[in-house]
């Protein structure tokens, strides 16, 4: 059977906007390399070259451990095209949790860079099953030097070895309650995320900047649908606020897609202040809730930027999108399935419901197709069409999605269930607040855990600004009904959040807050 190359994801994602404007830029990294299409599209395919060479084949499991976010986007376009299986490892693991996952992902070859050679070198002597292993960045022994082949390694188009339903990539959950989970995903499941940025306005002259997170998940939801809708992408290996501000006002940077959190950092400092940041007009926030508080920062610091809600997850990312600056989307909410995806809320018997609190489904050709080793897993959150993930939230009958957040999360307190993020925002409103986090902590009765929970709330102070646990408390008791109320806070000198190297702060981690603190109401 032929297969038509635009069914491979490499030859759809890049090859086609070299053959469309081969001498608009493409590419640009840490402003210091740039590449047009028809550049990139060559270099990947002197890697893809090299890649065969090196003995890597189509269907073949590959780990890529690449912490250098120019090499992350060669290697994973050259193996998309020649059809091998990437599985995208996180740099940040440690050296057990890398170990285990290459393992249970059954990778026969390991493709890394200079970067963490040492972490390789700890890795490899208990890694049997892998037989090839190559270095991007310079030689190495016993090992293949990708650099040297790819010297003298055609650029044509590399035989195109996947397609469509064929398994792309290994992009893996965050692990925050065990060994994390392996989600795979299709050519045809990545492009049709790639189709995120044609829903929102942009121009020929349109840049996306973003940094190293492209290694997860991040890289078919930011790279593909960069280079997909013909945008310039800017590629950064520090992302977080101090190298942000400097690389916004030098490349013009007019796409951003973030978490809340990473504003709270941005604006929780003065540093912002007389940066030239006016060419921002699109920015994406999701993967926590977006406060009417932070929404306010952000508007006052960019007033010019649209702000879009999005909702999805790693097994079905950027599912939901709507703008909510604009009242075109009600904030709090994250808009309307995109086009060519479903939403629907469901109750305990899995029956749809309109209005009411229920489990969030989601379908779309984005989907995943399963937890790849784990068909029980699998079989939990994969109902028919529909990928059922663990988060709550309500379905207007116009079909909005308001995430109310995660089952585990939710807070039980006064017999009333609270999300965090009310909490939060309350906290957050207030005067030298640069970041809360509210966690439930068991209650106890007779030695034994009650139903009922107690709140821990930990505060993070604004640069410049002093706070007081007490004084808090008492301006929360005249906006929060008492079963929001604290029954402790903490102010913190920083709140832990997930590394998913950005530079930034990822998502909040909740469990580590009850971790730290809970003892404080004495939890065991």
């Amino acid at each position: 059977m032929v297969r038509s190359p635009y069914g491979n994801y490499g030859h759809a994602i890049l090859t086609a906007g070299a053959m469309r404007a081969p001498d608009q830029v493409a590419l640009t990294y840490c402003g210091e390399r740039g590449f047009t299409y028809g550049e990139l599209d060559r270099v990947v395919n002197r890697r893809a070259h090299a890649l065969l060479a090196a003995g890597v084949t189509p269907g073949q499991r590959v780990a890529a451990l690449l912490n250098e976010t120019l090499l992350v986007a060669e290697v994973y376009l050259a193996q998309a095209k020649i059809g091998a299986i990437t599985a995208a490892l996180n740099p940040y693991w440690p050296a057990d949790t890398l170990r285990a996952v290459v393992e249970h992902s059954r990778c026969t070859a390991f493709v890394y860079d200079a970067t963490v050679e040492r972490l390789v070198a700890e890795i490899r002597p208990s890694l049997p099953g892998v037989t090839t292993w190559i270095k991007v960045g310079g030689p190495d022994a016993d090992t293949v030097d990708l650099d040297a082949l790819t010297a003298t390694a055609s650029a044509e188009q590399p035989p195109l070895g996947g397609f469509h339903d064929d398994p792309l990539a290994l992009y893996y959950t965050s692990g925050t309650t065990g060994l994390p989970k392996a989600v795979v995903h299709t050519h045809a499941s990545c492009l049709a995320t790639a189709q995120i940025w044609l829903d929102v306005p942009r121009s020929a002259e349109s840049v996306f900047g973003t940094g190293a997170i492209i290694w997860g998940i991040g890289f078919p939801a930011i790279v593909g649908p960069a280079l997909y809708a013909g945008l310039r992408l800017v590629l950064e290996q520090d992302w977080g606020p101090a190298n942000f501000l400097k690389v916004v006002p030098r490349e013009r940077v007019t796409h951003v897609s973030q978490i809340p959190s990473f504003y709270a950092a941005l604006l929780g400092s003065p540093d912002h202040e007389d940066v030239d940041l006016s060419s921002v007009r699109v920015i994406m926030l999701g993967g926590e809730p977006l406060t009417p508080t932070m929404l306010e920062r952000i508007k006052r610091r960019l007033p010019d930027a649209a702000v879009y809600a999005y909702y999805g997850q790693t097994e079905a990312p950027y599912t939901c999108m709507g703008r909510v600056d604009d009242g075109s989307t009600p904030l709090g909410s994250s808009g309307r399935a995109r086009t060519g995806n479903a939403v629907q809320v469901t109750d305990p018997a899995g029956e749809r419901v309109v209005g009411e609190a229920g489990e969030i489904n989601l379908a779309g050709p984005h989907r995943m197709t399963g937890y790849d080793g784990l068909p029980d897993k699998t079989a939990e959150v994969l109902r028919g069409d529909w990928y059922v993930g663990g988060d709550l939230g309500t379905l207007s009958a116009d079909g909005v999605l308001r995430v109310l957040g995660r089952r585990e999360d939710a807070i039980l307190k006064g017999g009333a269930w609270t999300q965090p993020a009310q909490i939060e925002d309350a906290v957050s409103a207030l005067d030298g607040v640069a970041e809360a986090g509210a966690v439930g902590v068991p209650a106890h009765a007779d030695g034994q855990e009650a139903a009922d929970q107690r709140i821990l709330l930990a505060v993070v102070t604004r640069a410049g600004h002093t706070l007081d646990a007490a004084k808090v408390a008492l301006s929360l008791a005249d906006t929060l009904p008492p079963h929001q109320q604290p029954d402790h806070i903490v102010i913190a000198d920083a709140l832990p959040h997930f590394e998913d190297a950005s530079g930034g702060p990822g998502k909040l981690l909740r469990r580590q807050i009850r971790d730290q603190y809970g003892h404080l109401l004495g939890s065991p």
